[in-house]
């Protein structure tokens, strides 16, 4: 090891800028200095620690330093050089808060004043590529724990709680919270393009604008945008415009787009995304609105329905609320996607469910009882009508069966309606599949045997039977459910497995459709 002078300190000043534009390392910096000055290099962090050095530098020597080490970082050397045995060591710390990071270099000799100045716009590039990269971490931490904001604002308001979803930005509250509507976007785009999205349109309070741009953590290809509906002044930031621009620019996006709801439904407007999405996706122009039928859920009498719902759940009165939670998300969506959605691990949402399916004695398996459940679930998820509790308890009856809950005038007015347009004669083979289909427990393969045709068909049906009836079949639960209950109203499927019906509440005369 020899030091040496350092002729030509421009072509040097030049080489130490192009490290920061290429943002290099400072351990690639501590090698170009050792190569350029003969001296073995080491920087020693805020922490009194070697964060890099040089292949040959004597890390024993840096125990030997830490007075010197100690006094510089604190402030009160600028630099200092001393001696170790044979070796000159030269110190020189950098930054102007405290504790400062040191540059140690160490040769056999005292360095020229060209190695000197050298080392000194060294110490300055690595000093300011550990900020810049500090700084980065703290821009990801920040947008990290800004996502995790914006999902849990979202939860909030998917579960119809806007007073929580306050509650958790601690008094910085995101436009769309204050508004009285909200439509929900929903974005399918390639899953590498969601982070770049969210950063691109992300304002400095961490919101987008008057709305949200939350990664799904069920899909990873779609993002979830719920935007308000009330219109933005002063031409501000348009979320819904930029989203249906970005699908126009970019082939591979599409984007469905509920009808407007209050800020509590957000989880009913997020259903109608989910169905839009699956006919955009379908369509030419890969965007599509909602404008399909209301679920059944909306339609039956609502007293008789929520006493049946009400019997039918009662078993899960003795199951933990945790399970009850789960299986609210697992007859829609799949046990994996319930696992992340949840952050649970898919052997624990496995055993809430079977503890579900003893409790209600049913198989979650079969796709009837999941739409019995789910339409149960939601029955009893609605906003209480106070008419539902006028009725005194002297003239309620015994509840109904499902079955006839579902031959009432109001479930065949929404059931022959909704299934139409499979019912053309132009379509007729589209409804013999989906009708396989769902006979088959949704099992494409299976479907596709007892029909004579290829599974790709099936699945091409099935695409094409989603834009017909403005209703997601493939991806998650919801749609299939209204197709399952609409077959069955109209007597197109076989009845239901019997477990269902045999419990059975008491409700007003009143509430009976003819």
């Amino acid at each position: 090891m020899r030091a040496v002078g350092v002729p030509g300190l421009g072509e040097d000043v030049d080489e130490l800028l192009r490290f920061v534009r290429r943002q290099g390392t400072p351990a690639e910096v501590l090698d170009w200095l050792g190569r350029r000055t003969g001296a073995h290099v080491a920087w020693i962090g805020r922490e009194g620690t070697v964060e890099a050095a040089t292949a040959g530098f004597p890390r024993r020597l840096a125990g030997t330093l830490t007075e010197q080490v100690e006094r510089l970082a604190g402030g009160q050397l600028a630099a200092a050089t001393t001696r170790a045995g044979e070796l000159e060591v030269r110190l020189e710390a950098f930054g102007g808060r405290e504790p400062r990071p040191v540059l140690v270099t160490v040769s056999p000799s005292a360095l020229s004043r060209e190695s000197a100045a050298l080392a000194s716009r060294a110490g300055g590039v690595v000093d300011l590529l550990s900020r810049a990269s500090e700084a980065d971490g703290g821009t990801r931490g920040y947008e990290a724990k800004a996502a995790q904001l914006r999902f849990a604002v979202l939860t909030a308001l998917l579960a119809g709680d806007v007073t929580m979803a306050r509650r958790m930005t601690t008094g910085d509250v995101p436009p769309l919270l204050n508004a009285e509507r909200v439509r929900v976007h929903l974005l399918h785009c390639p899953p590498a393009d969601r982070d770049r999205l969210t950063r691109t349109y992300l304002d400095p309070s961490g919101y987008h604008g008057p709305g949200l741009m939350v990664n799904c953590p069920v899909f990873k290809e779609q993002l979830i945008c719920p935007v308000a509906e009330d219109p933005e002044p002063d031409g501000g930031f348009r979320q819904g415009e930029v989203l249906r621009r970005l699908v126009g620019e970019n082939p591979g996006y599409a984007l469905g787009v509920s009808r407007p709801h209050p800020l509590a439904a957000t989880g009913e407007a997020y259903g109608e995304a989910v169905h839009a999405l699956a006919v955009a996706r379908n369509s030419p122009g890969r965007l599509a609105a909602y404008t399909g039928r209301p679920s059944l859920v909306h339609v039956l009498p609502r007293r008789a329905a929520l006493a049946w719902a009400r019997a039918h759940l009662e078993p899960l009165q003795a199951v933990p609320k945790p399970t009850v939670d789960v299986i609210r998300l697992a007859v829609t969506f799949s046990r994996s996607g319930v696992a992340r959605l949840l952050h649970l691990s898919r052997t624990t949402v496995t055993a809430h469910c079977r503890r579900a399916e003893v409790a209600l004695g049913v198989d979650l398996g079969e796709v009837r009882t999941r739409a019995t459940l789910d339409l149960a679930l939601s029955l009893t998820a609605l906003q209480s009508d106070p008419a539902d509790t006028a009725q005194p308890d002297a003239v309620q009856l015994v509840a109904p069966p499902l079955d006839e809950l579902l031959r009432t005038s109001p479930a065949t007015a929404w059931a022959e309606p909704f299934l139409h347009p499979l019912r053309d004669t132009r379509h007729r083979d589209l409804y013999l599949t989906v009708e396989a289909w769902v006979d088959a427990n949704t099992d494409a393969q299976r479907t596709a045997s007892h029909l004579g045709l290829s599974r790709n068909t099936v699945r091409a049906h099935l695409r094409a039977a989603e834009r017909l009836l403005n209703r997601d079949l493939l991806t998650t639960g919801s749609g299939v459910h209204d197709l399952v209950h609409a077959l069955r109203v109209t007597g197109g499927q076989r009845a239901h497995p019997p477990g269902e019906s045999g419990r059975r509440a008491r409700w007003p005369s009143a509430d009976v459709a003819s």
